[in-house]
């Protein structure tokens, strides 16, 4: 069956820089791919089905309305075909963890189905069916960096990206964004102001260092082990910058490449999750 990558978004800082007058909030942010990924193998069929497996599979089988099948789904209309494929998804990534799981699986659905279809949509329309299921699925389908603005929509080149290490952490706890949303208090952060270029990973975490994640503070008030990961990263040999990735739980360190962040990811407690590597699609 071929099988679609569906990797980590990793959000190497995060800033609310406003809110619309229907609720949502505006963001600024620098998406990046990440070591660890989900996969979702698709054949043809007669039907429209999903079986999962993988260490976090149980943790969506109550869901009977997945985003992986409401993207298919989504897309069957959008074109005029009948949504056929058997699908199954190994789920290796955490759930509502802030590394845009779903969003990513169901970016994997688009693609592949494009793929097993013949539609030859390209990115560009993939998005416009993406966009009404949820902000994060666009940069998704790419999978490449990207700055990210509006509540999600907006996609801007990111800075070019040295060879790094990263290695992510979660504790074992989900955190839904909704909560974290609400639990935030405050004003606004103004958008980042990024290079065109990092020159090497030790220059770029100086740069991340003097901006934040606006949701790391109330998510650590939902989850203080947050607070205890972020510590135990920041004490790592060779971590260059630790900050919690979207709306948390898992947690990055920034190193100078893949072997030193796989190196440090075995001096963890080993009932955390941890994937360690280099960036997906890039140098290690």
């Amino acid at each position: 069956m071929p099988t679609e990558l569906a990797p980590a978004k990793v959000n190497l800082y995060l800033h609310v820089t406003g809110r619309r007058a229907d609720g949502y909030h505006l963001l600024d942010s620098l998406a990046v791919f990440g070591p660890a990924a989900d996969a979702l193998a698709l054949a043809p069929a007669d039907d429209l089905s999903l079986a999962l497996d993988g260490p976090f599979g149980a943790a969506l089988a109550a869901e009977p309305d997945n985003l992986v099948l409401r993207a298919a789904r989504a897309l069957a209309a959008a074109v005029g075909v009948p949504a056929r494929a058997a699908m199954v998804l190994t789920k290796r990534l955490p759930v509502a963890s802030g590394i845009g799981g779903g969003s990513a699986d169901a970016a994997a659905a688009l693609r592949g189905l494009d793929r097993l279809w013949g539609l030859g949509l390209g990115e560009g329309r993939l998005a416009e069916v993406a966009a009404p299921l949820g902000a994060d699925i666009p940069v998704c389908l790419a999978s490449r960096p990207a700055r990210m603005q509006g509540v999600g929509e907006v996609l801007l080149p990111a800075p070019a990206l040295p060879r790094c290490g990263l290695l992510l952490v979660n504790p074992g706890v989900a955190l839904p964004t909704p909560a974290v949303f609400k639990a935030r208090q405050g004003g606004f952060t103004p958008p980042a102001e990024l290079p065109a270029a990092w020159p090497d990973a030790a220059g770029m975490a100086r740069d991340l260092a003097g901006l934040r994640n606006d949701l790391e503070p109330p998510a650590i008030t939902l989850c203080p082990v947050i607070a205890e990961v972020l510590a135990a990263l920041r004490a790592l040999p060779g971590c260059l910058l630790a900050r919690m990735s979207g709306s948390g739980a898992t947690c990055f360190g920034l190193f100078a490449d893949a072997a030193a962040a796989q190196s440090a990811a075995r001096l963890l407690p080993s009932g955390w999750w941890r994937e360690a590597g280099g960036l997906y699609g890039g140098a290690a």
